[in-house]
């Protein structure tokens, strides 16, 4: 039967990935997109029109409750993945963080609540947890927010878990570990380094390599979403679910691997500017998605390998290189 679904943050990275695997499964999205002078719908401007045909755009801004109220609406779920995310960025703008962030979340939280819709799935992060005290990490592991990005995340959390608990509102929180693929930001370090070597340098920039991250491909992340937004009730609703890999990868192999695939030589040069203040760099995360596996079925289908030979190909389109500004350091 075909649904209705409403989805912030549609422009971006995660956001577009999961417009195609929702319009896919046969739904009808209702996407918001944040207003601006340009008229741009980021990467949905590149989607392809049988995809876009079965998309209504809505230009927005959940910081705005009209905004939120407008796109909810009469939608069955809602997939609420729009925030500010470069964690760089939180260090010089913290307050523009809780405006996005935790107001925003409270939007959306008061448009679901006062509108009936079925179901949010909220988005969190892996950056939560902070360094792991424990591994694998589970939903019980300690909250430790090292960044102004990771609290203004920690206090989205909590407000979706005190609205379910106050006002039974229908929420499931997927907290995804780091995703990877086709475009994503250069802020990150997989499409920094891939596009740099794609640029032909032979110095490669980088931040810190000692760090370990557990790395799920955008596709597979995309479908843990869809996977949360049509489980059965008793399942999801009202609990946090980590996705992620099982594995892990220190940022220094990482930058090989790349490499490697790409058959290229070249020198890895750290970067002071690319550099987290050192109590705020989390050193390792590996996530337990057993939860979500038991609840949803959901489990990733790439491996690390067969999703970055995906990313190097699609950055290696010089139409899609052309995106992006190798040689800068993106905040």
């Amino acid at each position: 039967m075909e649904r209705l679904v409403a989805l912030t943050g549609a422009e971006g990275f995660i956001g577009s990935h999961l417009v195609e695997a929702l319009v896919e499964r046969g739904d009808r999205v209702r996407a918001m997109v944040q207003y601006n002078a340009f008229g741009g719908w980021g990467w949905l401007d590149t989607l392809p029109r049988d995809v876009m045909d079965r998309v209504e755009v809505i230009l927005g801004d959940v910081r705005d409750p009209a905004s939120a109220r407008d796109l909810v609406g009469n939608a069955e779920v809602v997939y609420h993945l729009a925030a500010l995310i470069a964690i760089p960025y939180s260090y010089r703008a913290p307050r523009s963080y809780v405006e996005t962030n935790v107001i925003g979340t409270l939007n959306m939280l008061e448009a679901v609540r006062f509108t009936g819709a079925s179901r949010l799935v909220h988005t969190s992060t892996s950056e939560v947890y902070g360094t792991a005290r424990t591994v694998p990490i589970d939903e019980t592991h300690p909250l430790q927010t090292q960044s102004p990005y990771a609290a203004s995340k920690a206090a989205a959390d909590k407000l979706v878990e005190s609205f379910h608990a106050s006002f039974g509102t229908p929420v499931v929180t997927l907290r995804p570990f780091n995703t990877f693929g086709p475009r994503q930001s250069a802020r990150a370090f997989i499409p920094s380094v891939i596009s740099q070597i794609a640029a032909g340098s032979p110095v490669v920039s980088v931040g810190a390599l000692e760090p370990t991250r557990d790395l799920t491909f955008v596709k597979d992340t995309a479908a843990a979403f869809v996977s949360v937004g049509t489980a059965p009730e008793e399942a999801v609703t009202g609990r946090v679910l980590n996705a992620g890999s099982g594995t892990e990868i220190s940022m220094g192999a990482l930058a090989d691997e790349i490499a490697g695939l790409m058959g290229a030589r070249v020198e890895f040069r750290g970067e002071e500017i690319r550099r987290r203040p050192p109590d705020s760099e989390v050193m390792r995360l590996l996530c337990d998605d057993g939860r979500l596996r038991r609840a949803t079925g959901w489990r990733p289908r790439h491996t690390r390998a067969d999703g970055l030979k995906a990313t190097i190909e699609w950055f290696l389109d010089p139409a899609n290189l052309a995106r992006y500004k190798p040689g800068a350091y993106q905040v």
